[in-house]
């Protein structure tokens, strides 16, 4: 190793123990899990274009969550898995993942088949009444393997509105990757 190899390591070495993790923490915002999200598909491609004989095998919502939890959590470090956000009526709200710090929830959701994908409006506007008090900004990421929802842009114009509840805005992001 090169003298100014190490000297290079040391800088960044040092400039690394300056920032600590909360300051890190800070500098990730609701857009960045949009961001990241919309990466989902990339990071899919790799891990199963790789040598490895190791596939990953999106088959269930839950195997979705646990992809999207390794995605962002190096990055979101408050970020809480199947978080309870409260009860409305008689029904108990879990949002997939809740970061505090950047006031997110995120909900994924597996496409299933057909009549899942035409019911899907009905089930994100559930989940909207249900977690509109917990956050500020609402990410539904959906993945439809099958290309079971008729009408994706639709879908989308329907969610991605400017939503204001008692005064306090509610931001809903949709991201849907096959």
């Amino acid at each position: 190793m090169k003298n100014t190899d190490l000297n290079l390591f040391e800088r960044v070495s040092l400039l690394a123990a300056e920032f600590k993790k909360e300051d890190i923490q800070t500098r990730f915002t609701h857009l960045d899990i949009v961001e990241a999200l919309e990466q989902f598909q990339e990071c899919v491609r790799y891990l199963n274009t790789r040598r490895s004989k190791t596939k990953l095998v999106l088959d269930d919502e839950a195997a979705v969550q646990d992809a999207i939890y390794l995605i962002l959590r190096p990055w979101i470090h408050d970020l809480i898995p199947e978080n309870p956000t409260g009860k409305l009526g008689n029904k108990y709200a879990f949002g997939d993942f809740y970061s505090k710090s950047t006031t997110t929830i995120v909900e994924a959701k597996f496409i299933r088949d057909k009549p899942h994908g035409k019911n899907i409006l009905k089930e994100i506007s559930e989940d909207i009444e249900l977690y509109r008090q917990n956050c500020d900004h609402l990410i539904f990421f959906l993945y439809d393997p099958e290309s079971n929802i008729p009408d994706g842009e639709a879908l989308k114009r329907a969610i991605v509105i400017e939503r204001t509840y008692d005064g306090r805005r509610l931001h809903c992001y949709l991201i849907i990757k096959p």
